[in-house]
């Protein structure tokens, strides 16, 4: 199903009084899917969406072309895109996709297509878990918490991507809890190497214990990197060291792989 035919059998793709100058897109995109492997059951515990030009082109090419005015419906295509591309592989595991923080909307509102893209393509909702970035400065700290919080009482599983990176840092996991912390690539780089990113990474994963959060280690690359990780109590991973992002497909962990790390 194309898009444009979704939006239109949604009976009102402008949810709410906020959204409703939003600018359509001049430009179509498609999904990457990169397993989220768990290292105590040696399964994949879910695939993460990761937004793609038509021609394959990375997210960075893809978000520079999104102007201010377009951020609501970036937001929503790519969350009917995820959704939509996840069932048509097939997709039994979790689903996990990121969300732009300072996209205004409501979220009890806004929630309502991704819910009908899920009903539509048969997905079960359940499956989700919204990740929003670190990295990107939140302009309504406030308001955001309000959407994670929607998000979870709804039953939905949240995370923090890019935890290290960016502008919020402790003080956003001061505001809400989220099912699961994913800490940046940056600082997981040569952990098995560096003493000071292997104490600043047992402090988050004690922090994260004591409150209840799964620590995800995001970027992993050698089985070095990933040994040290494991030794610090860190069961979910993420990185080519297990699977390289598929383009519209659904990447397998060889089970070779375990034995040798």
């Amino acid at each position: 199903m194309f898009l444009k035919e979704f939006f239109g059998e949604v009976n009102n793709p402008h949810p709410c009084r906020h959204c409703a100058g939003d600018m359509l897109l001049d430009f179509d995109v498609r999904m990457a899917f990169q397993p989220i492997v768990d290292a105590e059951t040696r399964t994949v515990y879910a695939y993460e969406a990761l937004v793609r030009g038509v021609n394959g082109e990375g997210a960075g090419e893809v978000i520079a072309r999104v102007r201010p005015e377009q951020l609501y419906r970036f937001d929503q295509t790519c969350r009917v895109k995820a959704i939509a591309t996840a069932a048509r592989l097939g997709m039994q595991t979790r689903l996990s996709i990121n969300f732009a923080p300072n996209a205004v909307y409501k979220p009890a509102t806004c929630i309502r297509l991704t819910l009908a893209a899920a009903e539509l393509c048969g997905f079960d909702p359940r499956q989700l878990i919204f990740e929003i970035t670190e990295s990107e400065r939140i302009l309504d700290v406030p308001h955001v918490v309000g959407i994670i919080k929607d998000y979870q009482g709804r039953g939905f599983l949240t995370a923090i991507d890019d935890f290290g990176a960016g502008y919020s840092g402790l003080n956003l996991l001061a505001e809400f809890q989220p099912d699961i912390v994913k800490l940046d690539m940056a600082l997981i780089r040569n952990i098995d190497q560096d003493r000071v990113r292997r104490s600043i990474t047992n402090g988050i994963v004690a922090t994260c214990r004591s409150l209840g959060c799964r620590v995800l280690a995001e970027g992993v690359e050698s089985a070095a990197e990933y040994r040290a990780l494991r030794e610090m109590g860190i069961s979910l991973f993420q990185g080519y060291l297990f699977a390289k992002p598929g383009l519209e497909s659904l990447p397998l962990v060889s089970t070779e792989l375990w034995e040798q790390i």
